[in-house]
C-alpha cells in the first residue's frame, strides 16, 4: 500500500484518529496521505508516519488523485461524498450505514467474506461495529454446522456514538459524583451510572435501527439470508469496546470442544475462556487490541442445539478503523482496486 494515495475523511473524529494510529502501526512507509474533515476542523495539524499534515476541508475536488478514500462521517455526508470520490477515481471504504444494504455494494469483514471485495463497483461498506464481532465468532462455526438462529444482547460503549459521547460520559460521571444533575446531550438519556436500552431510533416493529442493522448485516456478510436474528442493543457507561452475549442455535448439537477448536483457528479471534481462573474478555482489557475475544463458551441449557458465548472487541479498531484498513489490504492483495465485475452477478 505504500505507493498508494489515500484520503481519510473525518480524520479528526474518533474513528479517523484510530485510522491514523493503525496506519502508523501497519503501514509506516505510507507517505501520500490526505487528511480531510469539516470546515470546523480544517487547519488542524496532525502527525502521521513522522510527517505533520494540515487537515483540509472536504471539498468536491478533494479526491483528485486519491486511490483509496476512507470515509468515516455521518450517513448523510457519506451518501453525498461517496459517489463524488468514486467519480474522481477513488475506491471508497465507508464506515456509515449509507451503502451497507445496497445490493451492488459489498459489505465486508475480510476474515469472513474477503472475496466479496472483488465485485465492488467503487464503494465497499464496513458493517456496524456491533455486527463485526458477531460474524467473526459465528462464521467458523456456521461453516461446519449451519446457524439457524442468533439471539444477541449487546453492551455497547459510548465511543460508538462518537467523541462527544465519550466526553459526555466523563463529564456526567464527575457531575453525579459531585452531587450534581447530569444533562444528556450527545446521548438521549443520562449515561453515567446508567444503561440505555436504546441505540438509534425505534422502528414500527419495536426494534431499533441498530438492532435491525445487526440482523440485516449479519445475513448479508455471512451469505445466509435464512438465519433468524433477534438483538437488543444497549448503551453502557464504558468508554471503549463493545460486548455481546450471543446465543447461537445450530442445525445439530455441537460439542464444546469442537466450538473452541474452530474459534481458536479463526483468524482475528482469540479464545479467552477460563472462568474458574477469572479469565474471560472484558472491555477494559480488550481496548486497544485487534482481535475479537470470545469467552464464557457453554452449552445453551434452553436448546439442545444451542451454544452461548460472550464476545468483546474494540469497536474503534476491529469494529471500524482496523476493518477498513484490512479491506484496503485485501483490495491490494487481490489486485482489484478497479471494478472488474457487473454488480448484477452478486445480488
Amino acid at each position: 500500500m505504500q505507493d498508494l494515495t489515500i484520503a481519510i475523511v473525518g480524520a479528526t473524529g474518533a474513528v479517523g484518529t484510530e485510522l491514523i494510529r493503525i496506519i502508523e502501526q501497519r503501514h509506516p512507509k505510507l507517505r501520500h496521505i490526505k487528511l480531510l474533515a469539516s470546515s470546523r476542523s480544517a487547519g488542524k495539524r496532525l502527525t502521521i508516519n513522522g510527517r505533520e499534515l494540515v487537515v483540509q476541508e472536504t471539498s468536491d475536488d478533494a479526491f483528485k488523485g486519491v486511490d483509496i478514500a476512507f470515509i468515516s462521517v455521518s450517513t448523510e455526508v457519506s451518501r453525498r461524498l461517496g459517489p463524488i470520490a468514486v467519480a474522481a477515481g477513488a475506491v471508497v471504504i465507508d464506515d456509515s450505514s449509507a451503502f451497507r444494504m445496497q445490493p451492488e455494494v459489498p459489505l465486508v469483514v475480510p476474515e469472513v467474506n474477503g472475496a466479496d471485495v472483488t465485485w465492488h463497483q467503487g464503494i465497499i461498506a464496513i458493517p456496524n461495529c456491533s455486527t463485526t464481532p458477531v460474524v467473526m465468532a459465528g462464521h467458523p462455526l456456521h461453516q461446519v454446522n449451519p446457524i439457524r438462529r442468533i439471539t444477541a444482547a449487546t453492551y455497547q460503549s459510548v465511543s460508538g456514538a462518537g467523541a462527544a459521547a465519550v466526553a459526555e460520559l466523563r463529564a456526567q460521571t464527575r457531575q453525579v459524583l459531585d452531587g450534581g444533575q447530569a444533562t444528556p446531550s450527545a446521548l438521549p438519556n443520562q449515561i453515567a451510572f446508567n444503561v440505555i436500552p436504546r441505540i438509534d431510533s425505534f422502528l414500527p416493529s419495536g426494534y431499533t435501527r441498530e438492532e435491525q442493522k445487526m440482523a440485516d448485516e449479519t445475513r448479508k456478510i455471512m451469505h445466509a439470508p435464512e438465519i433468524a436474528v433477534s438483538a437488543t442493543c444497549v448503551r453502557v457507561p464504558v468508554s471503549i469496546s463493545h460486548s455481546a452475549a450471543l446465543h447461537l442455535e445450530f442445525t445439530r448439537p455441537m460439542p464444546l470442544a469442537e466450538v473452541r477448536k474452530l474459534l481458536a483457528r479463526m483468524p482475528g479471534v482469540r479464545v479467552l475462556d477460563n472462568p474458574e481462573a477469572g479469565e474471560y474478555p472484558m472491555p477494559w482489557d480488550v481496548a486497544g487490541a485487534d482481535e475479537v475475544f470470545v469467552g464464557r463458551i457453554r452449552q445453551d441449557q434452553s436448546h439442545p442445539n444451542g451454544i452461548a458465548l460472550w464476545v468483546v472487541s474494540d469497536n474503534l479498531r476491529k469494529g471500524a478503523a482496523l476493518n477498513s484498513i484490512q479491506i484496503a489490504e485485501e483490495l491490494v492483495r487481490r489486485d482489484c482496486l478497479r471494478p472488474r465485475a457487473s454488480p448484477s452477478r452478486h445480488k
